[in-house]
């Protein structure tokens, strides 16, 4: 019996869950891998589920979906839009949704398993099925190994994943090397005197220190890195205050920091450190800020030989004009754990979600940016076809280029 892949999305889209909150969602995914008669354990790294498919002697290959959502208020008008809320780690109800496309990882995995599964004559070896939770953390990669998944599984010859990104749909984004961004997410608390609002003379304001930190850190990268090197500064959170009439005693500050390397991740850290601790300084801070990690990914880098085969393959099957060079991308990802642990080659391409003909139109009109909802949009929706098919095809063919 065919598994109705549209259906799955379709449902999966509707009830996205947080990152290792995802127990409906990883339950969904093990029923449909035992139904395939798939060795299954869930639970792996908190929610994380792991099906082993055995199919003779042969190298064994890692396949990895993520499956968790983000607290985004859909906005993509779709009959099948998400109405969901969940509870943030901060014990906050939040509005959530698949608004990075895992939705789709996941479905495209089932229906590449499931051919893996119906064409098993014509390969051998063991595919190593990996639901992944917490991307969006960036600890779900982390969580899984942890949890002792290099002694639960056999070790891989190859790690595979794919990511949904804004390109046309039927589009296949994949380089050699560098793929996507290193990544650090850090935690400032920026410490002041509080007081009344009337008597700020009386205080040491952390609002302002932490608006001229936030501006100040915009310099690091425009002032202080090669305009031929990428790297970002962003500061996503700021929050201080609980009144309008008080001066809070603190602020908090949350940060993401990409780079292609480590070398420039020292600078840029050094950097961003030095900002902080001097607006601090600067406005009279009787307290040092507390600077603290809140997670760190490492760039996700492509083997140059496996991706050489991996993108061949691709162009026999989707043809040389699909497959492009997408350059390296500023996101980040966690995936590179399961590889760097396992001391295998990592291929992680990119496959596109959106509607060719509107792509092409908002690239004639150089609106790109602005009509093309990229992830973490809550107007990201990709079309549903061709997008599930090319997603199965690409997690499939790439498998089987690698088993034997």
């Amino acid at each position: 019996m065919t598994i109705d892949l549209e259906a799955l999305y379709i449902d999966l889209h509707r009830h996205p869950e947080l990152s290792f909150q995802e127990t409906r969602t990883a339950g969904i995914a093990a029923a449909h891998l035992r139904d395939l008669g798939l060795e299954v354990q869930e639970g792996v790294g908190v929610t994380g589920v792991v099906a082993v498919l055995r199919n003779g002697d042969g190298p064994v290959v890692w396949l990895r979906a993520d499956m968790d959502a983000l607290p985004v208020k859909e906005e993509s008008g779709l009959a099948y839009a998400s109405t969901a809320t969940g509870i943030d780690p901060e014990g906050k109800t939040v509005h959530v949704m698949h608004a990075c496309g895992h939705d789709m990882h996941v479905t495209a995995m089932i229906g590449a398993v499931e051919r893996l599964v119906t064409d098993r004559e014509e390969w051998s070896g063991t595919a190593v099925v990996l639901i992944q939770p917490a991307e969006e953390f960036g600890a779900g990669a982390r969580a899984m190994l942890d949890d002792g998944l290099l002694e639960r599984v056999p070790r891989p010859d190859v790690v595979l994943g794919q990511h949904l990104t804004p390109l046309p749909a039927g589009t296949i984004g994949v380089r050699p090397g560098p793929q996507m961004s290193a990544s650090d997410g850090i935690q400032v608390v920026l410490y002041g005197r509080g007081g009344h609002g009337s008597r700020p003379h009386s205080t040491i304001d952390p609002i302002v220190m932490g608006a001229a930190t936030v501006m100040r850190l915009q310099t690091v990268v425009s002032r202080e890195v090669d305009p031929h090197d990428l790297a970002v500064v962003t500061v996503g959170s700021f929050h201080a205050g609980t009144k309008n009439n008080i001066i809070p005693a603190e602020a908090t500050l949350q940060l993401s920091l990409r780079y292609p390397d480590e070398k420039l991740r020292e600078k840029v850290l050094e950097r961003v450190e030095r900002v902080i601790r001097a607006e601090s300084m600067a406005s009279g801070a009787e307290r040092e800020p507390e600077i603290s990690t809140l997670h760190r990914l490492p760039a996700t880098i492509n083997d140059v030989d496996a991706t050489a085969r991996m993108i061949t393959a691709m162009k026999a099957e989707f043809g040389d004009h699909a497959v492009v060079d997408p350059g390296l991308y500023a996101g980040s990802e966690d995936v590179s754990w399961f590889a760097r642990d396992a001391g295998a080659p990592l291929v992680f391409w990119f496959w596109g979600g959106i509607d060719p003909a509107a792509y092409a139109e908002a690239v004639a009109g150089d609106t790109v940016d602005r009509d093309v909802p990229t992830n973490h949009s809550p107007f990201f929706a990709p079309v549903l076809h061709p997008t599930i098919e090319v997603g199965v095809t690409a997690m499939a063919t790439a498998a089987r280029e690698f088993l034997g």
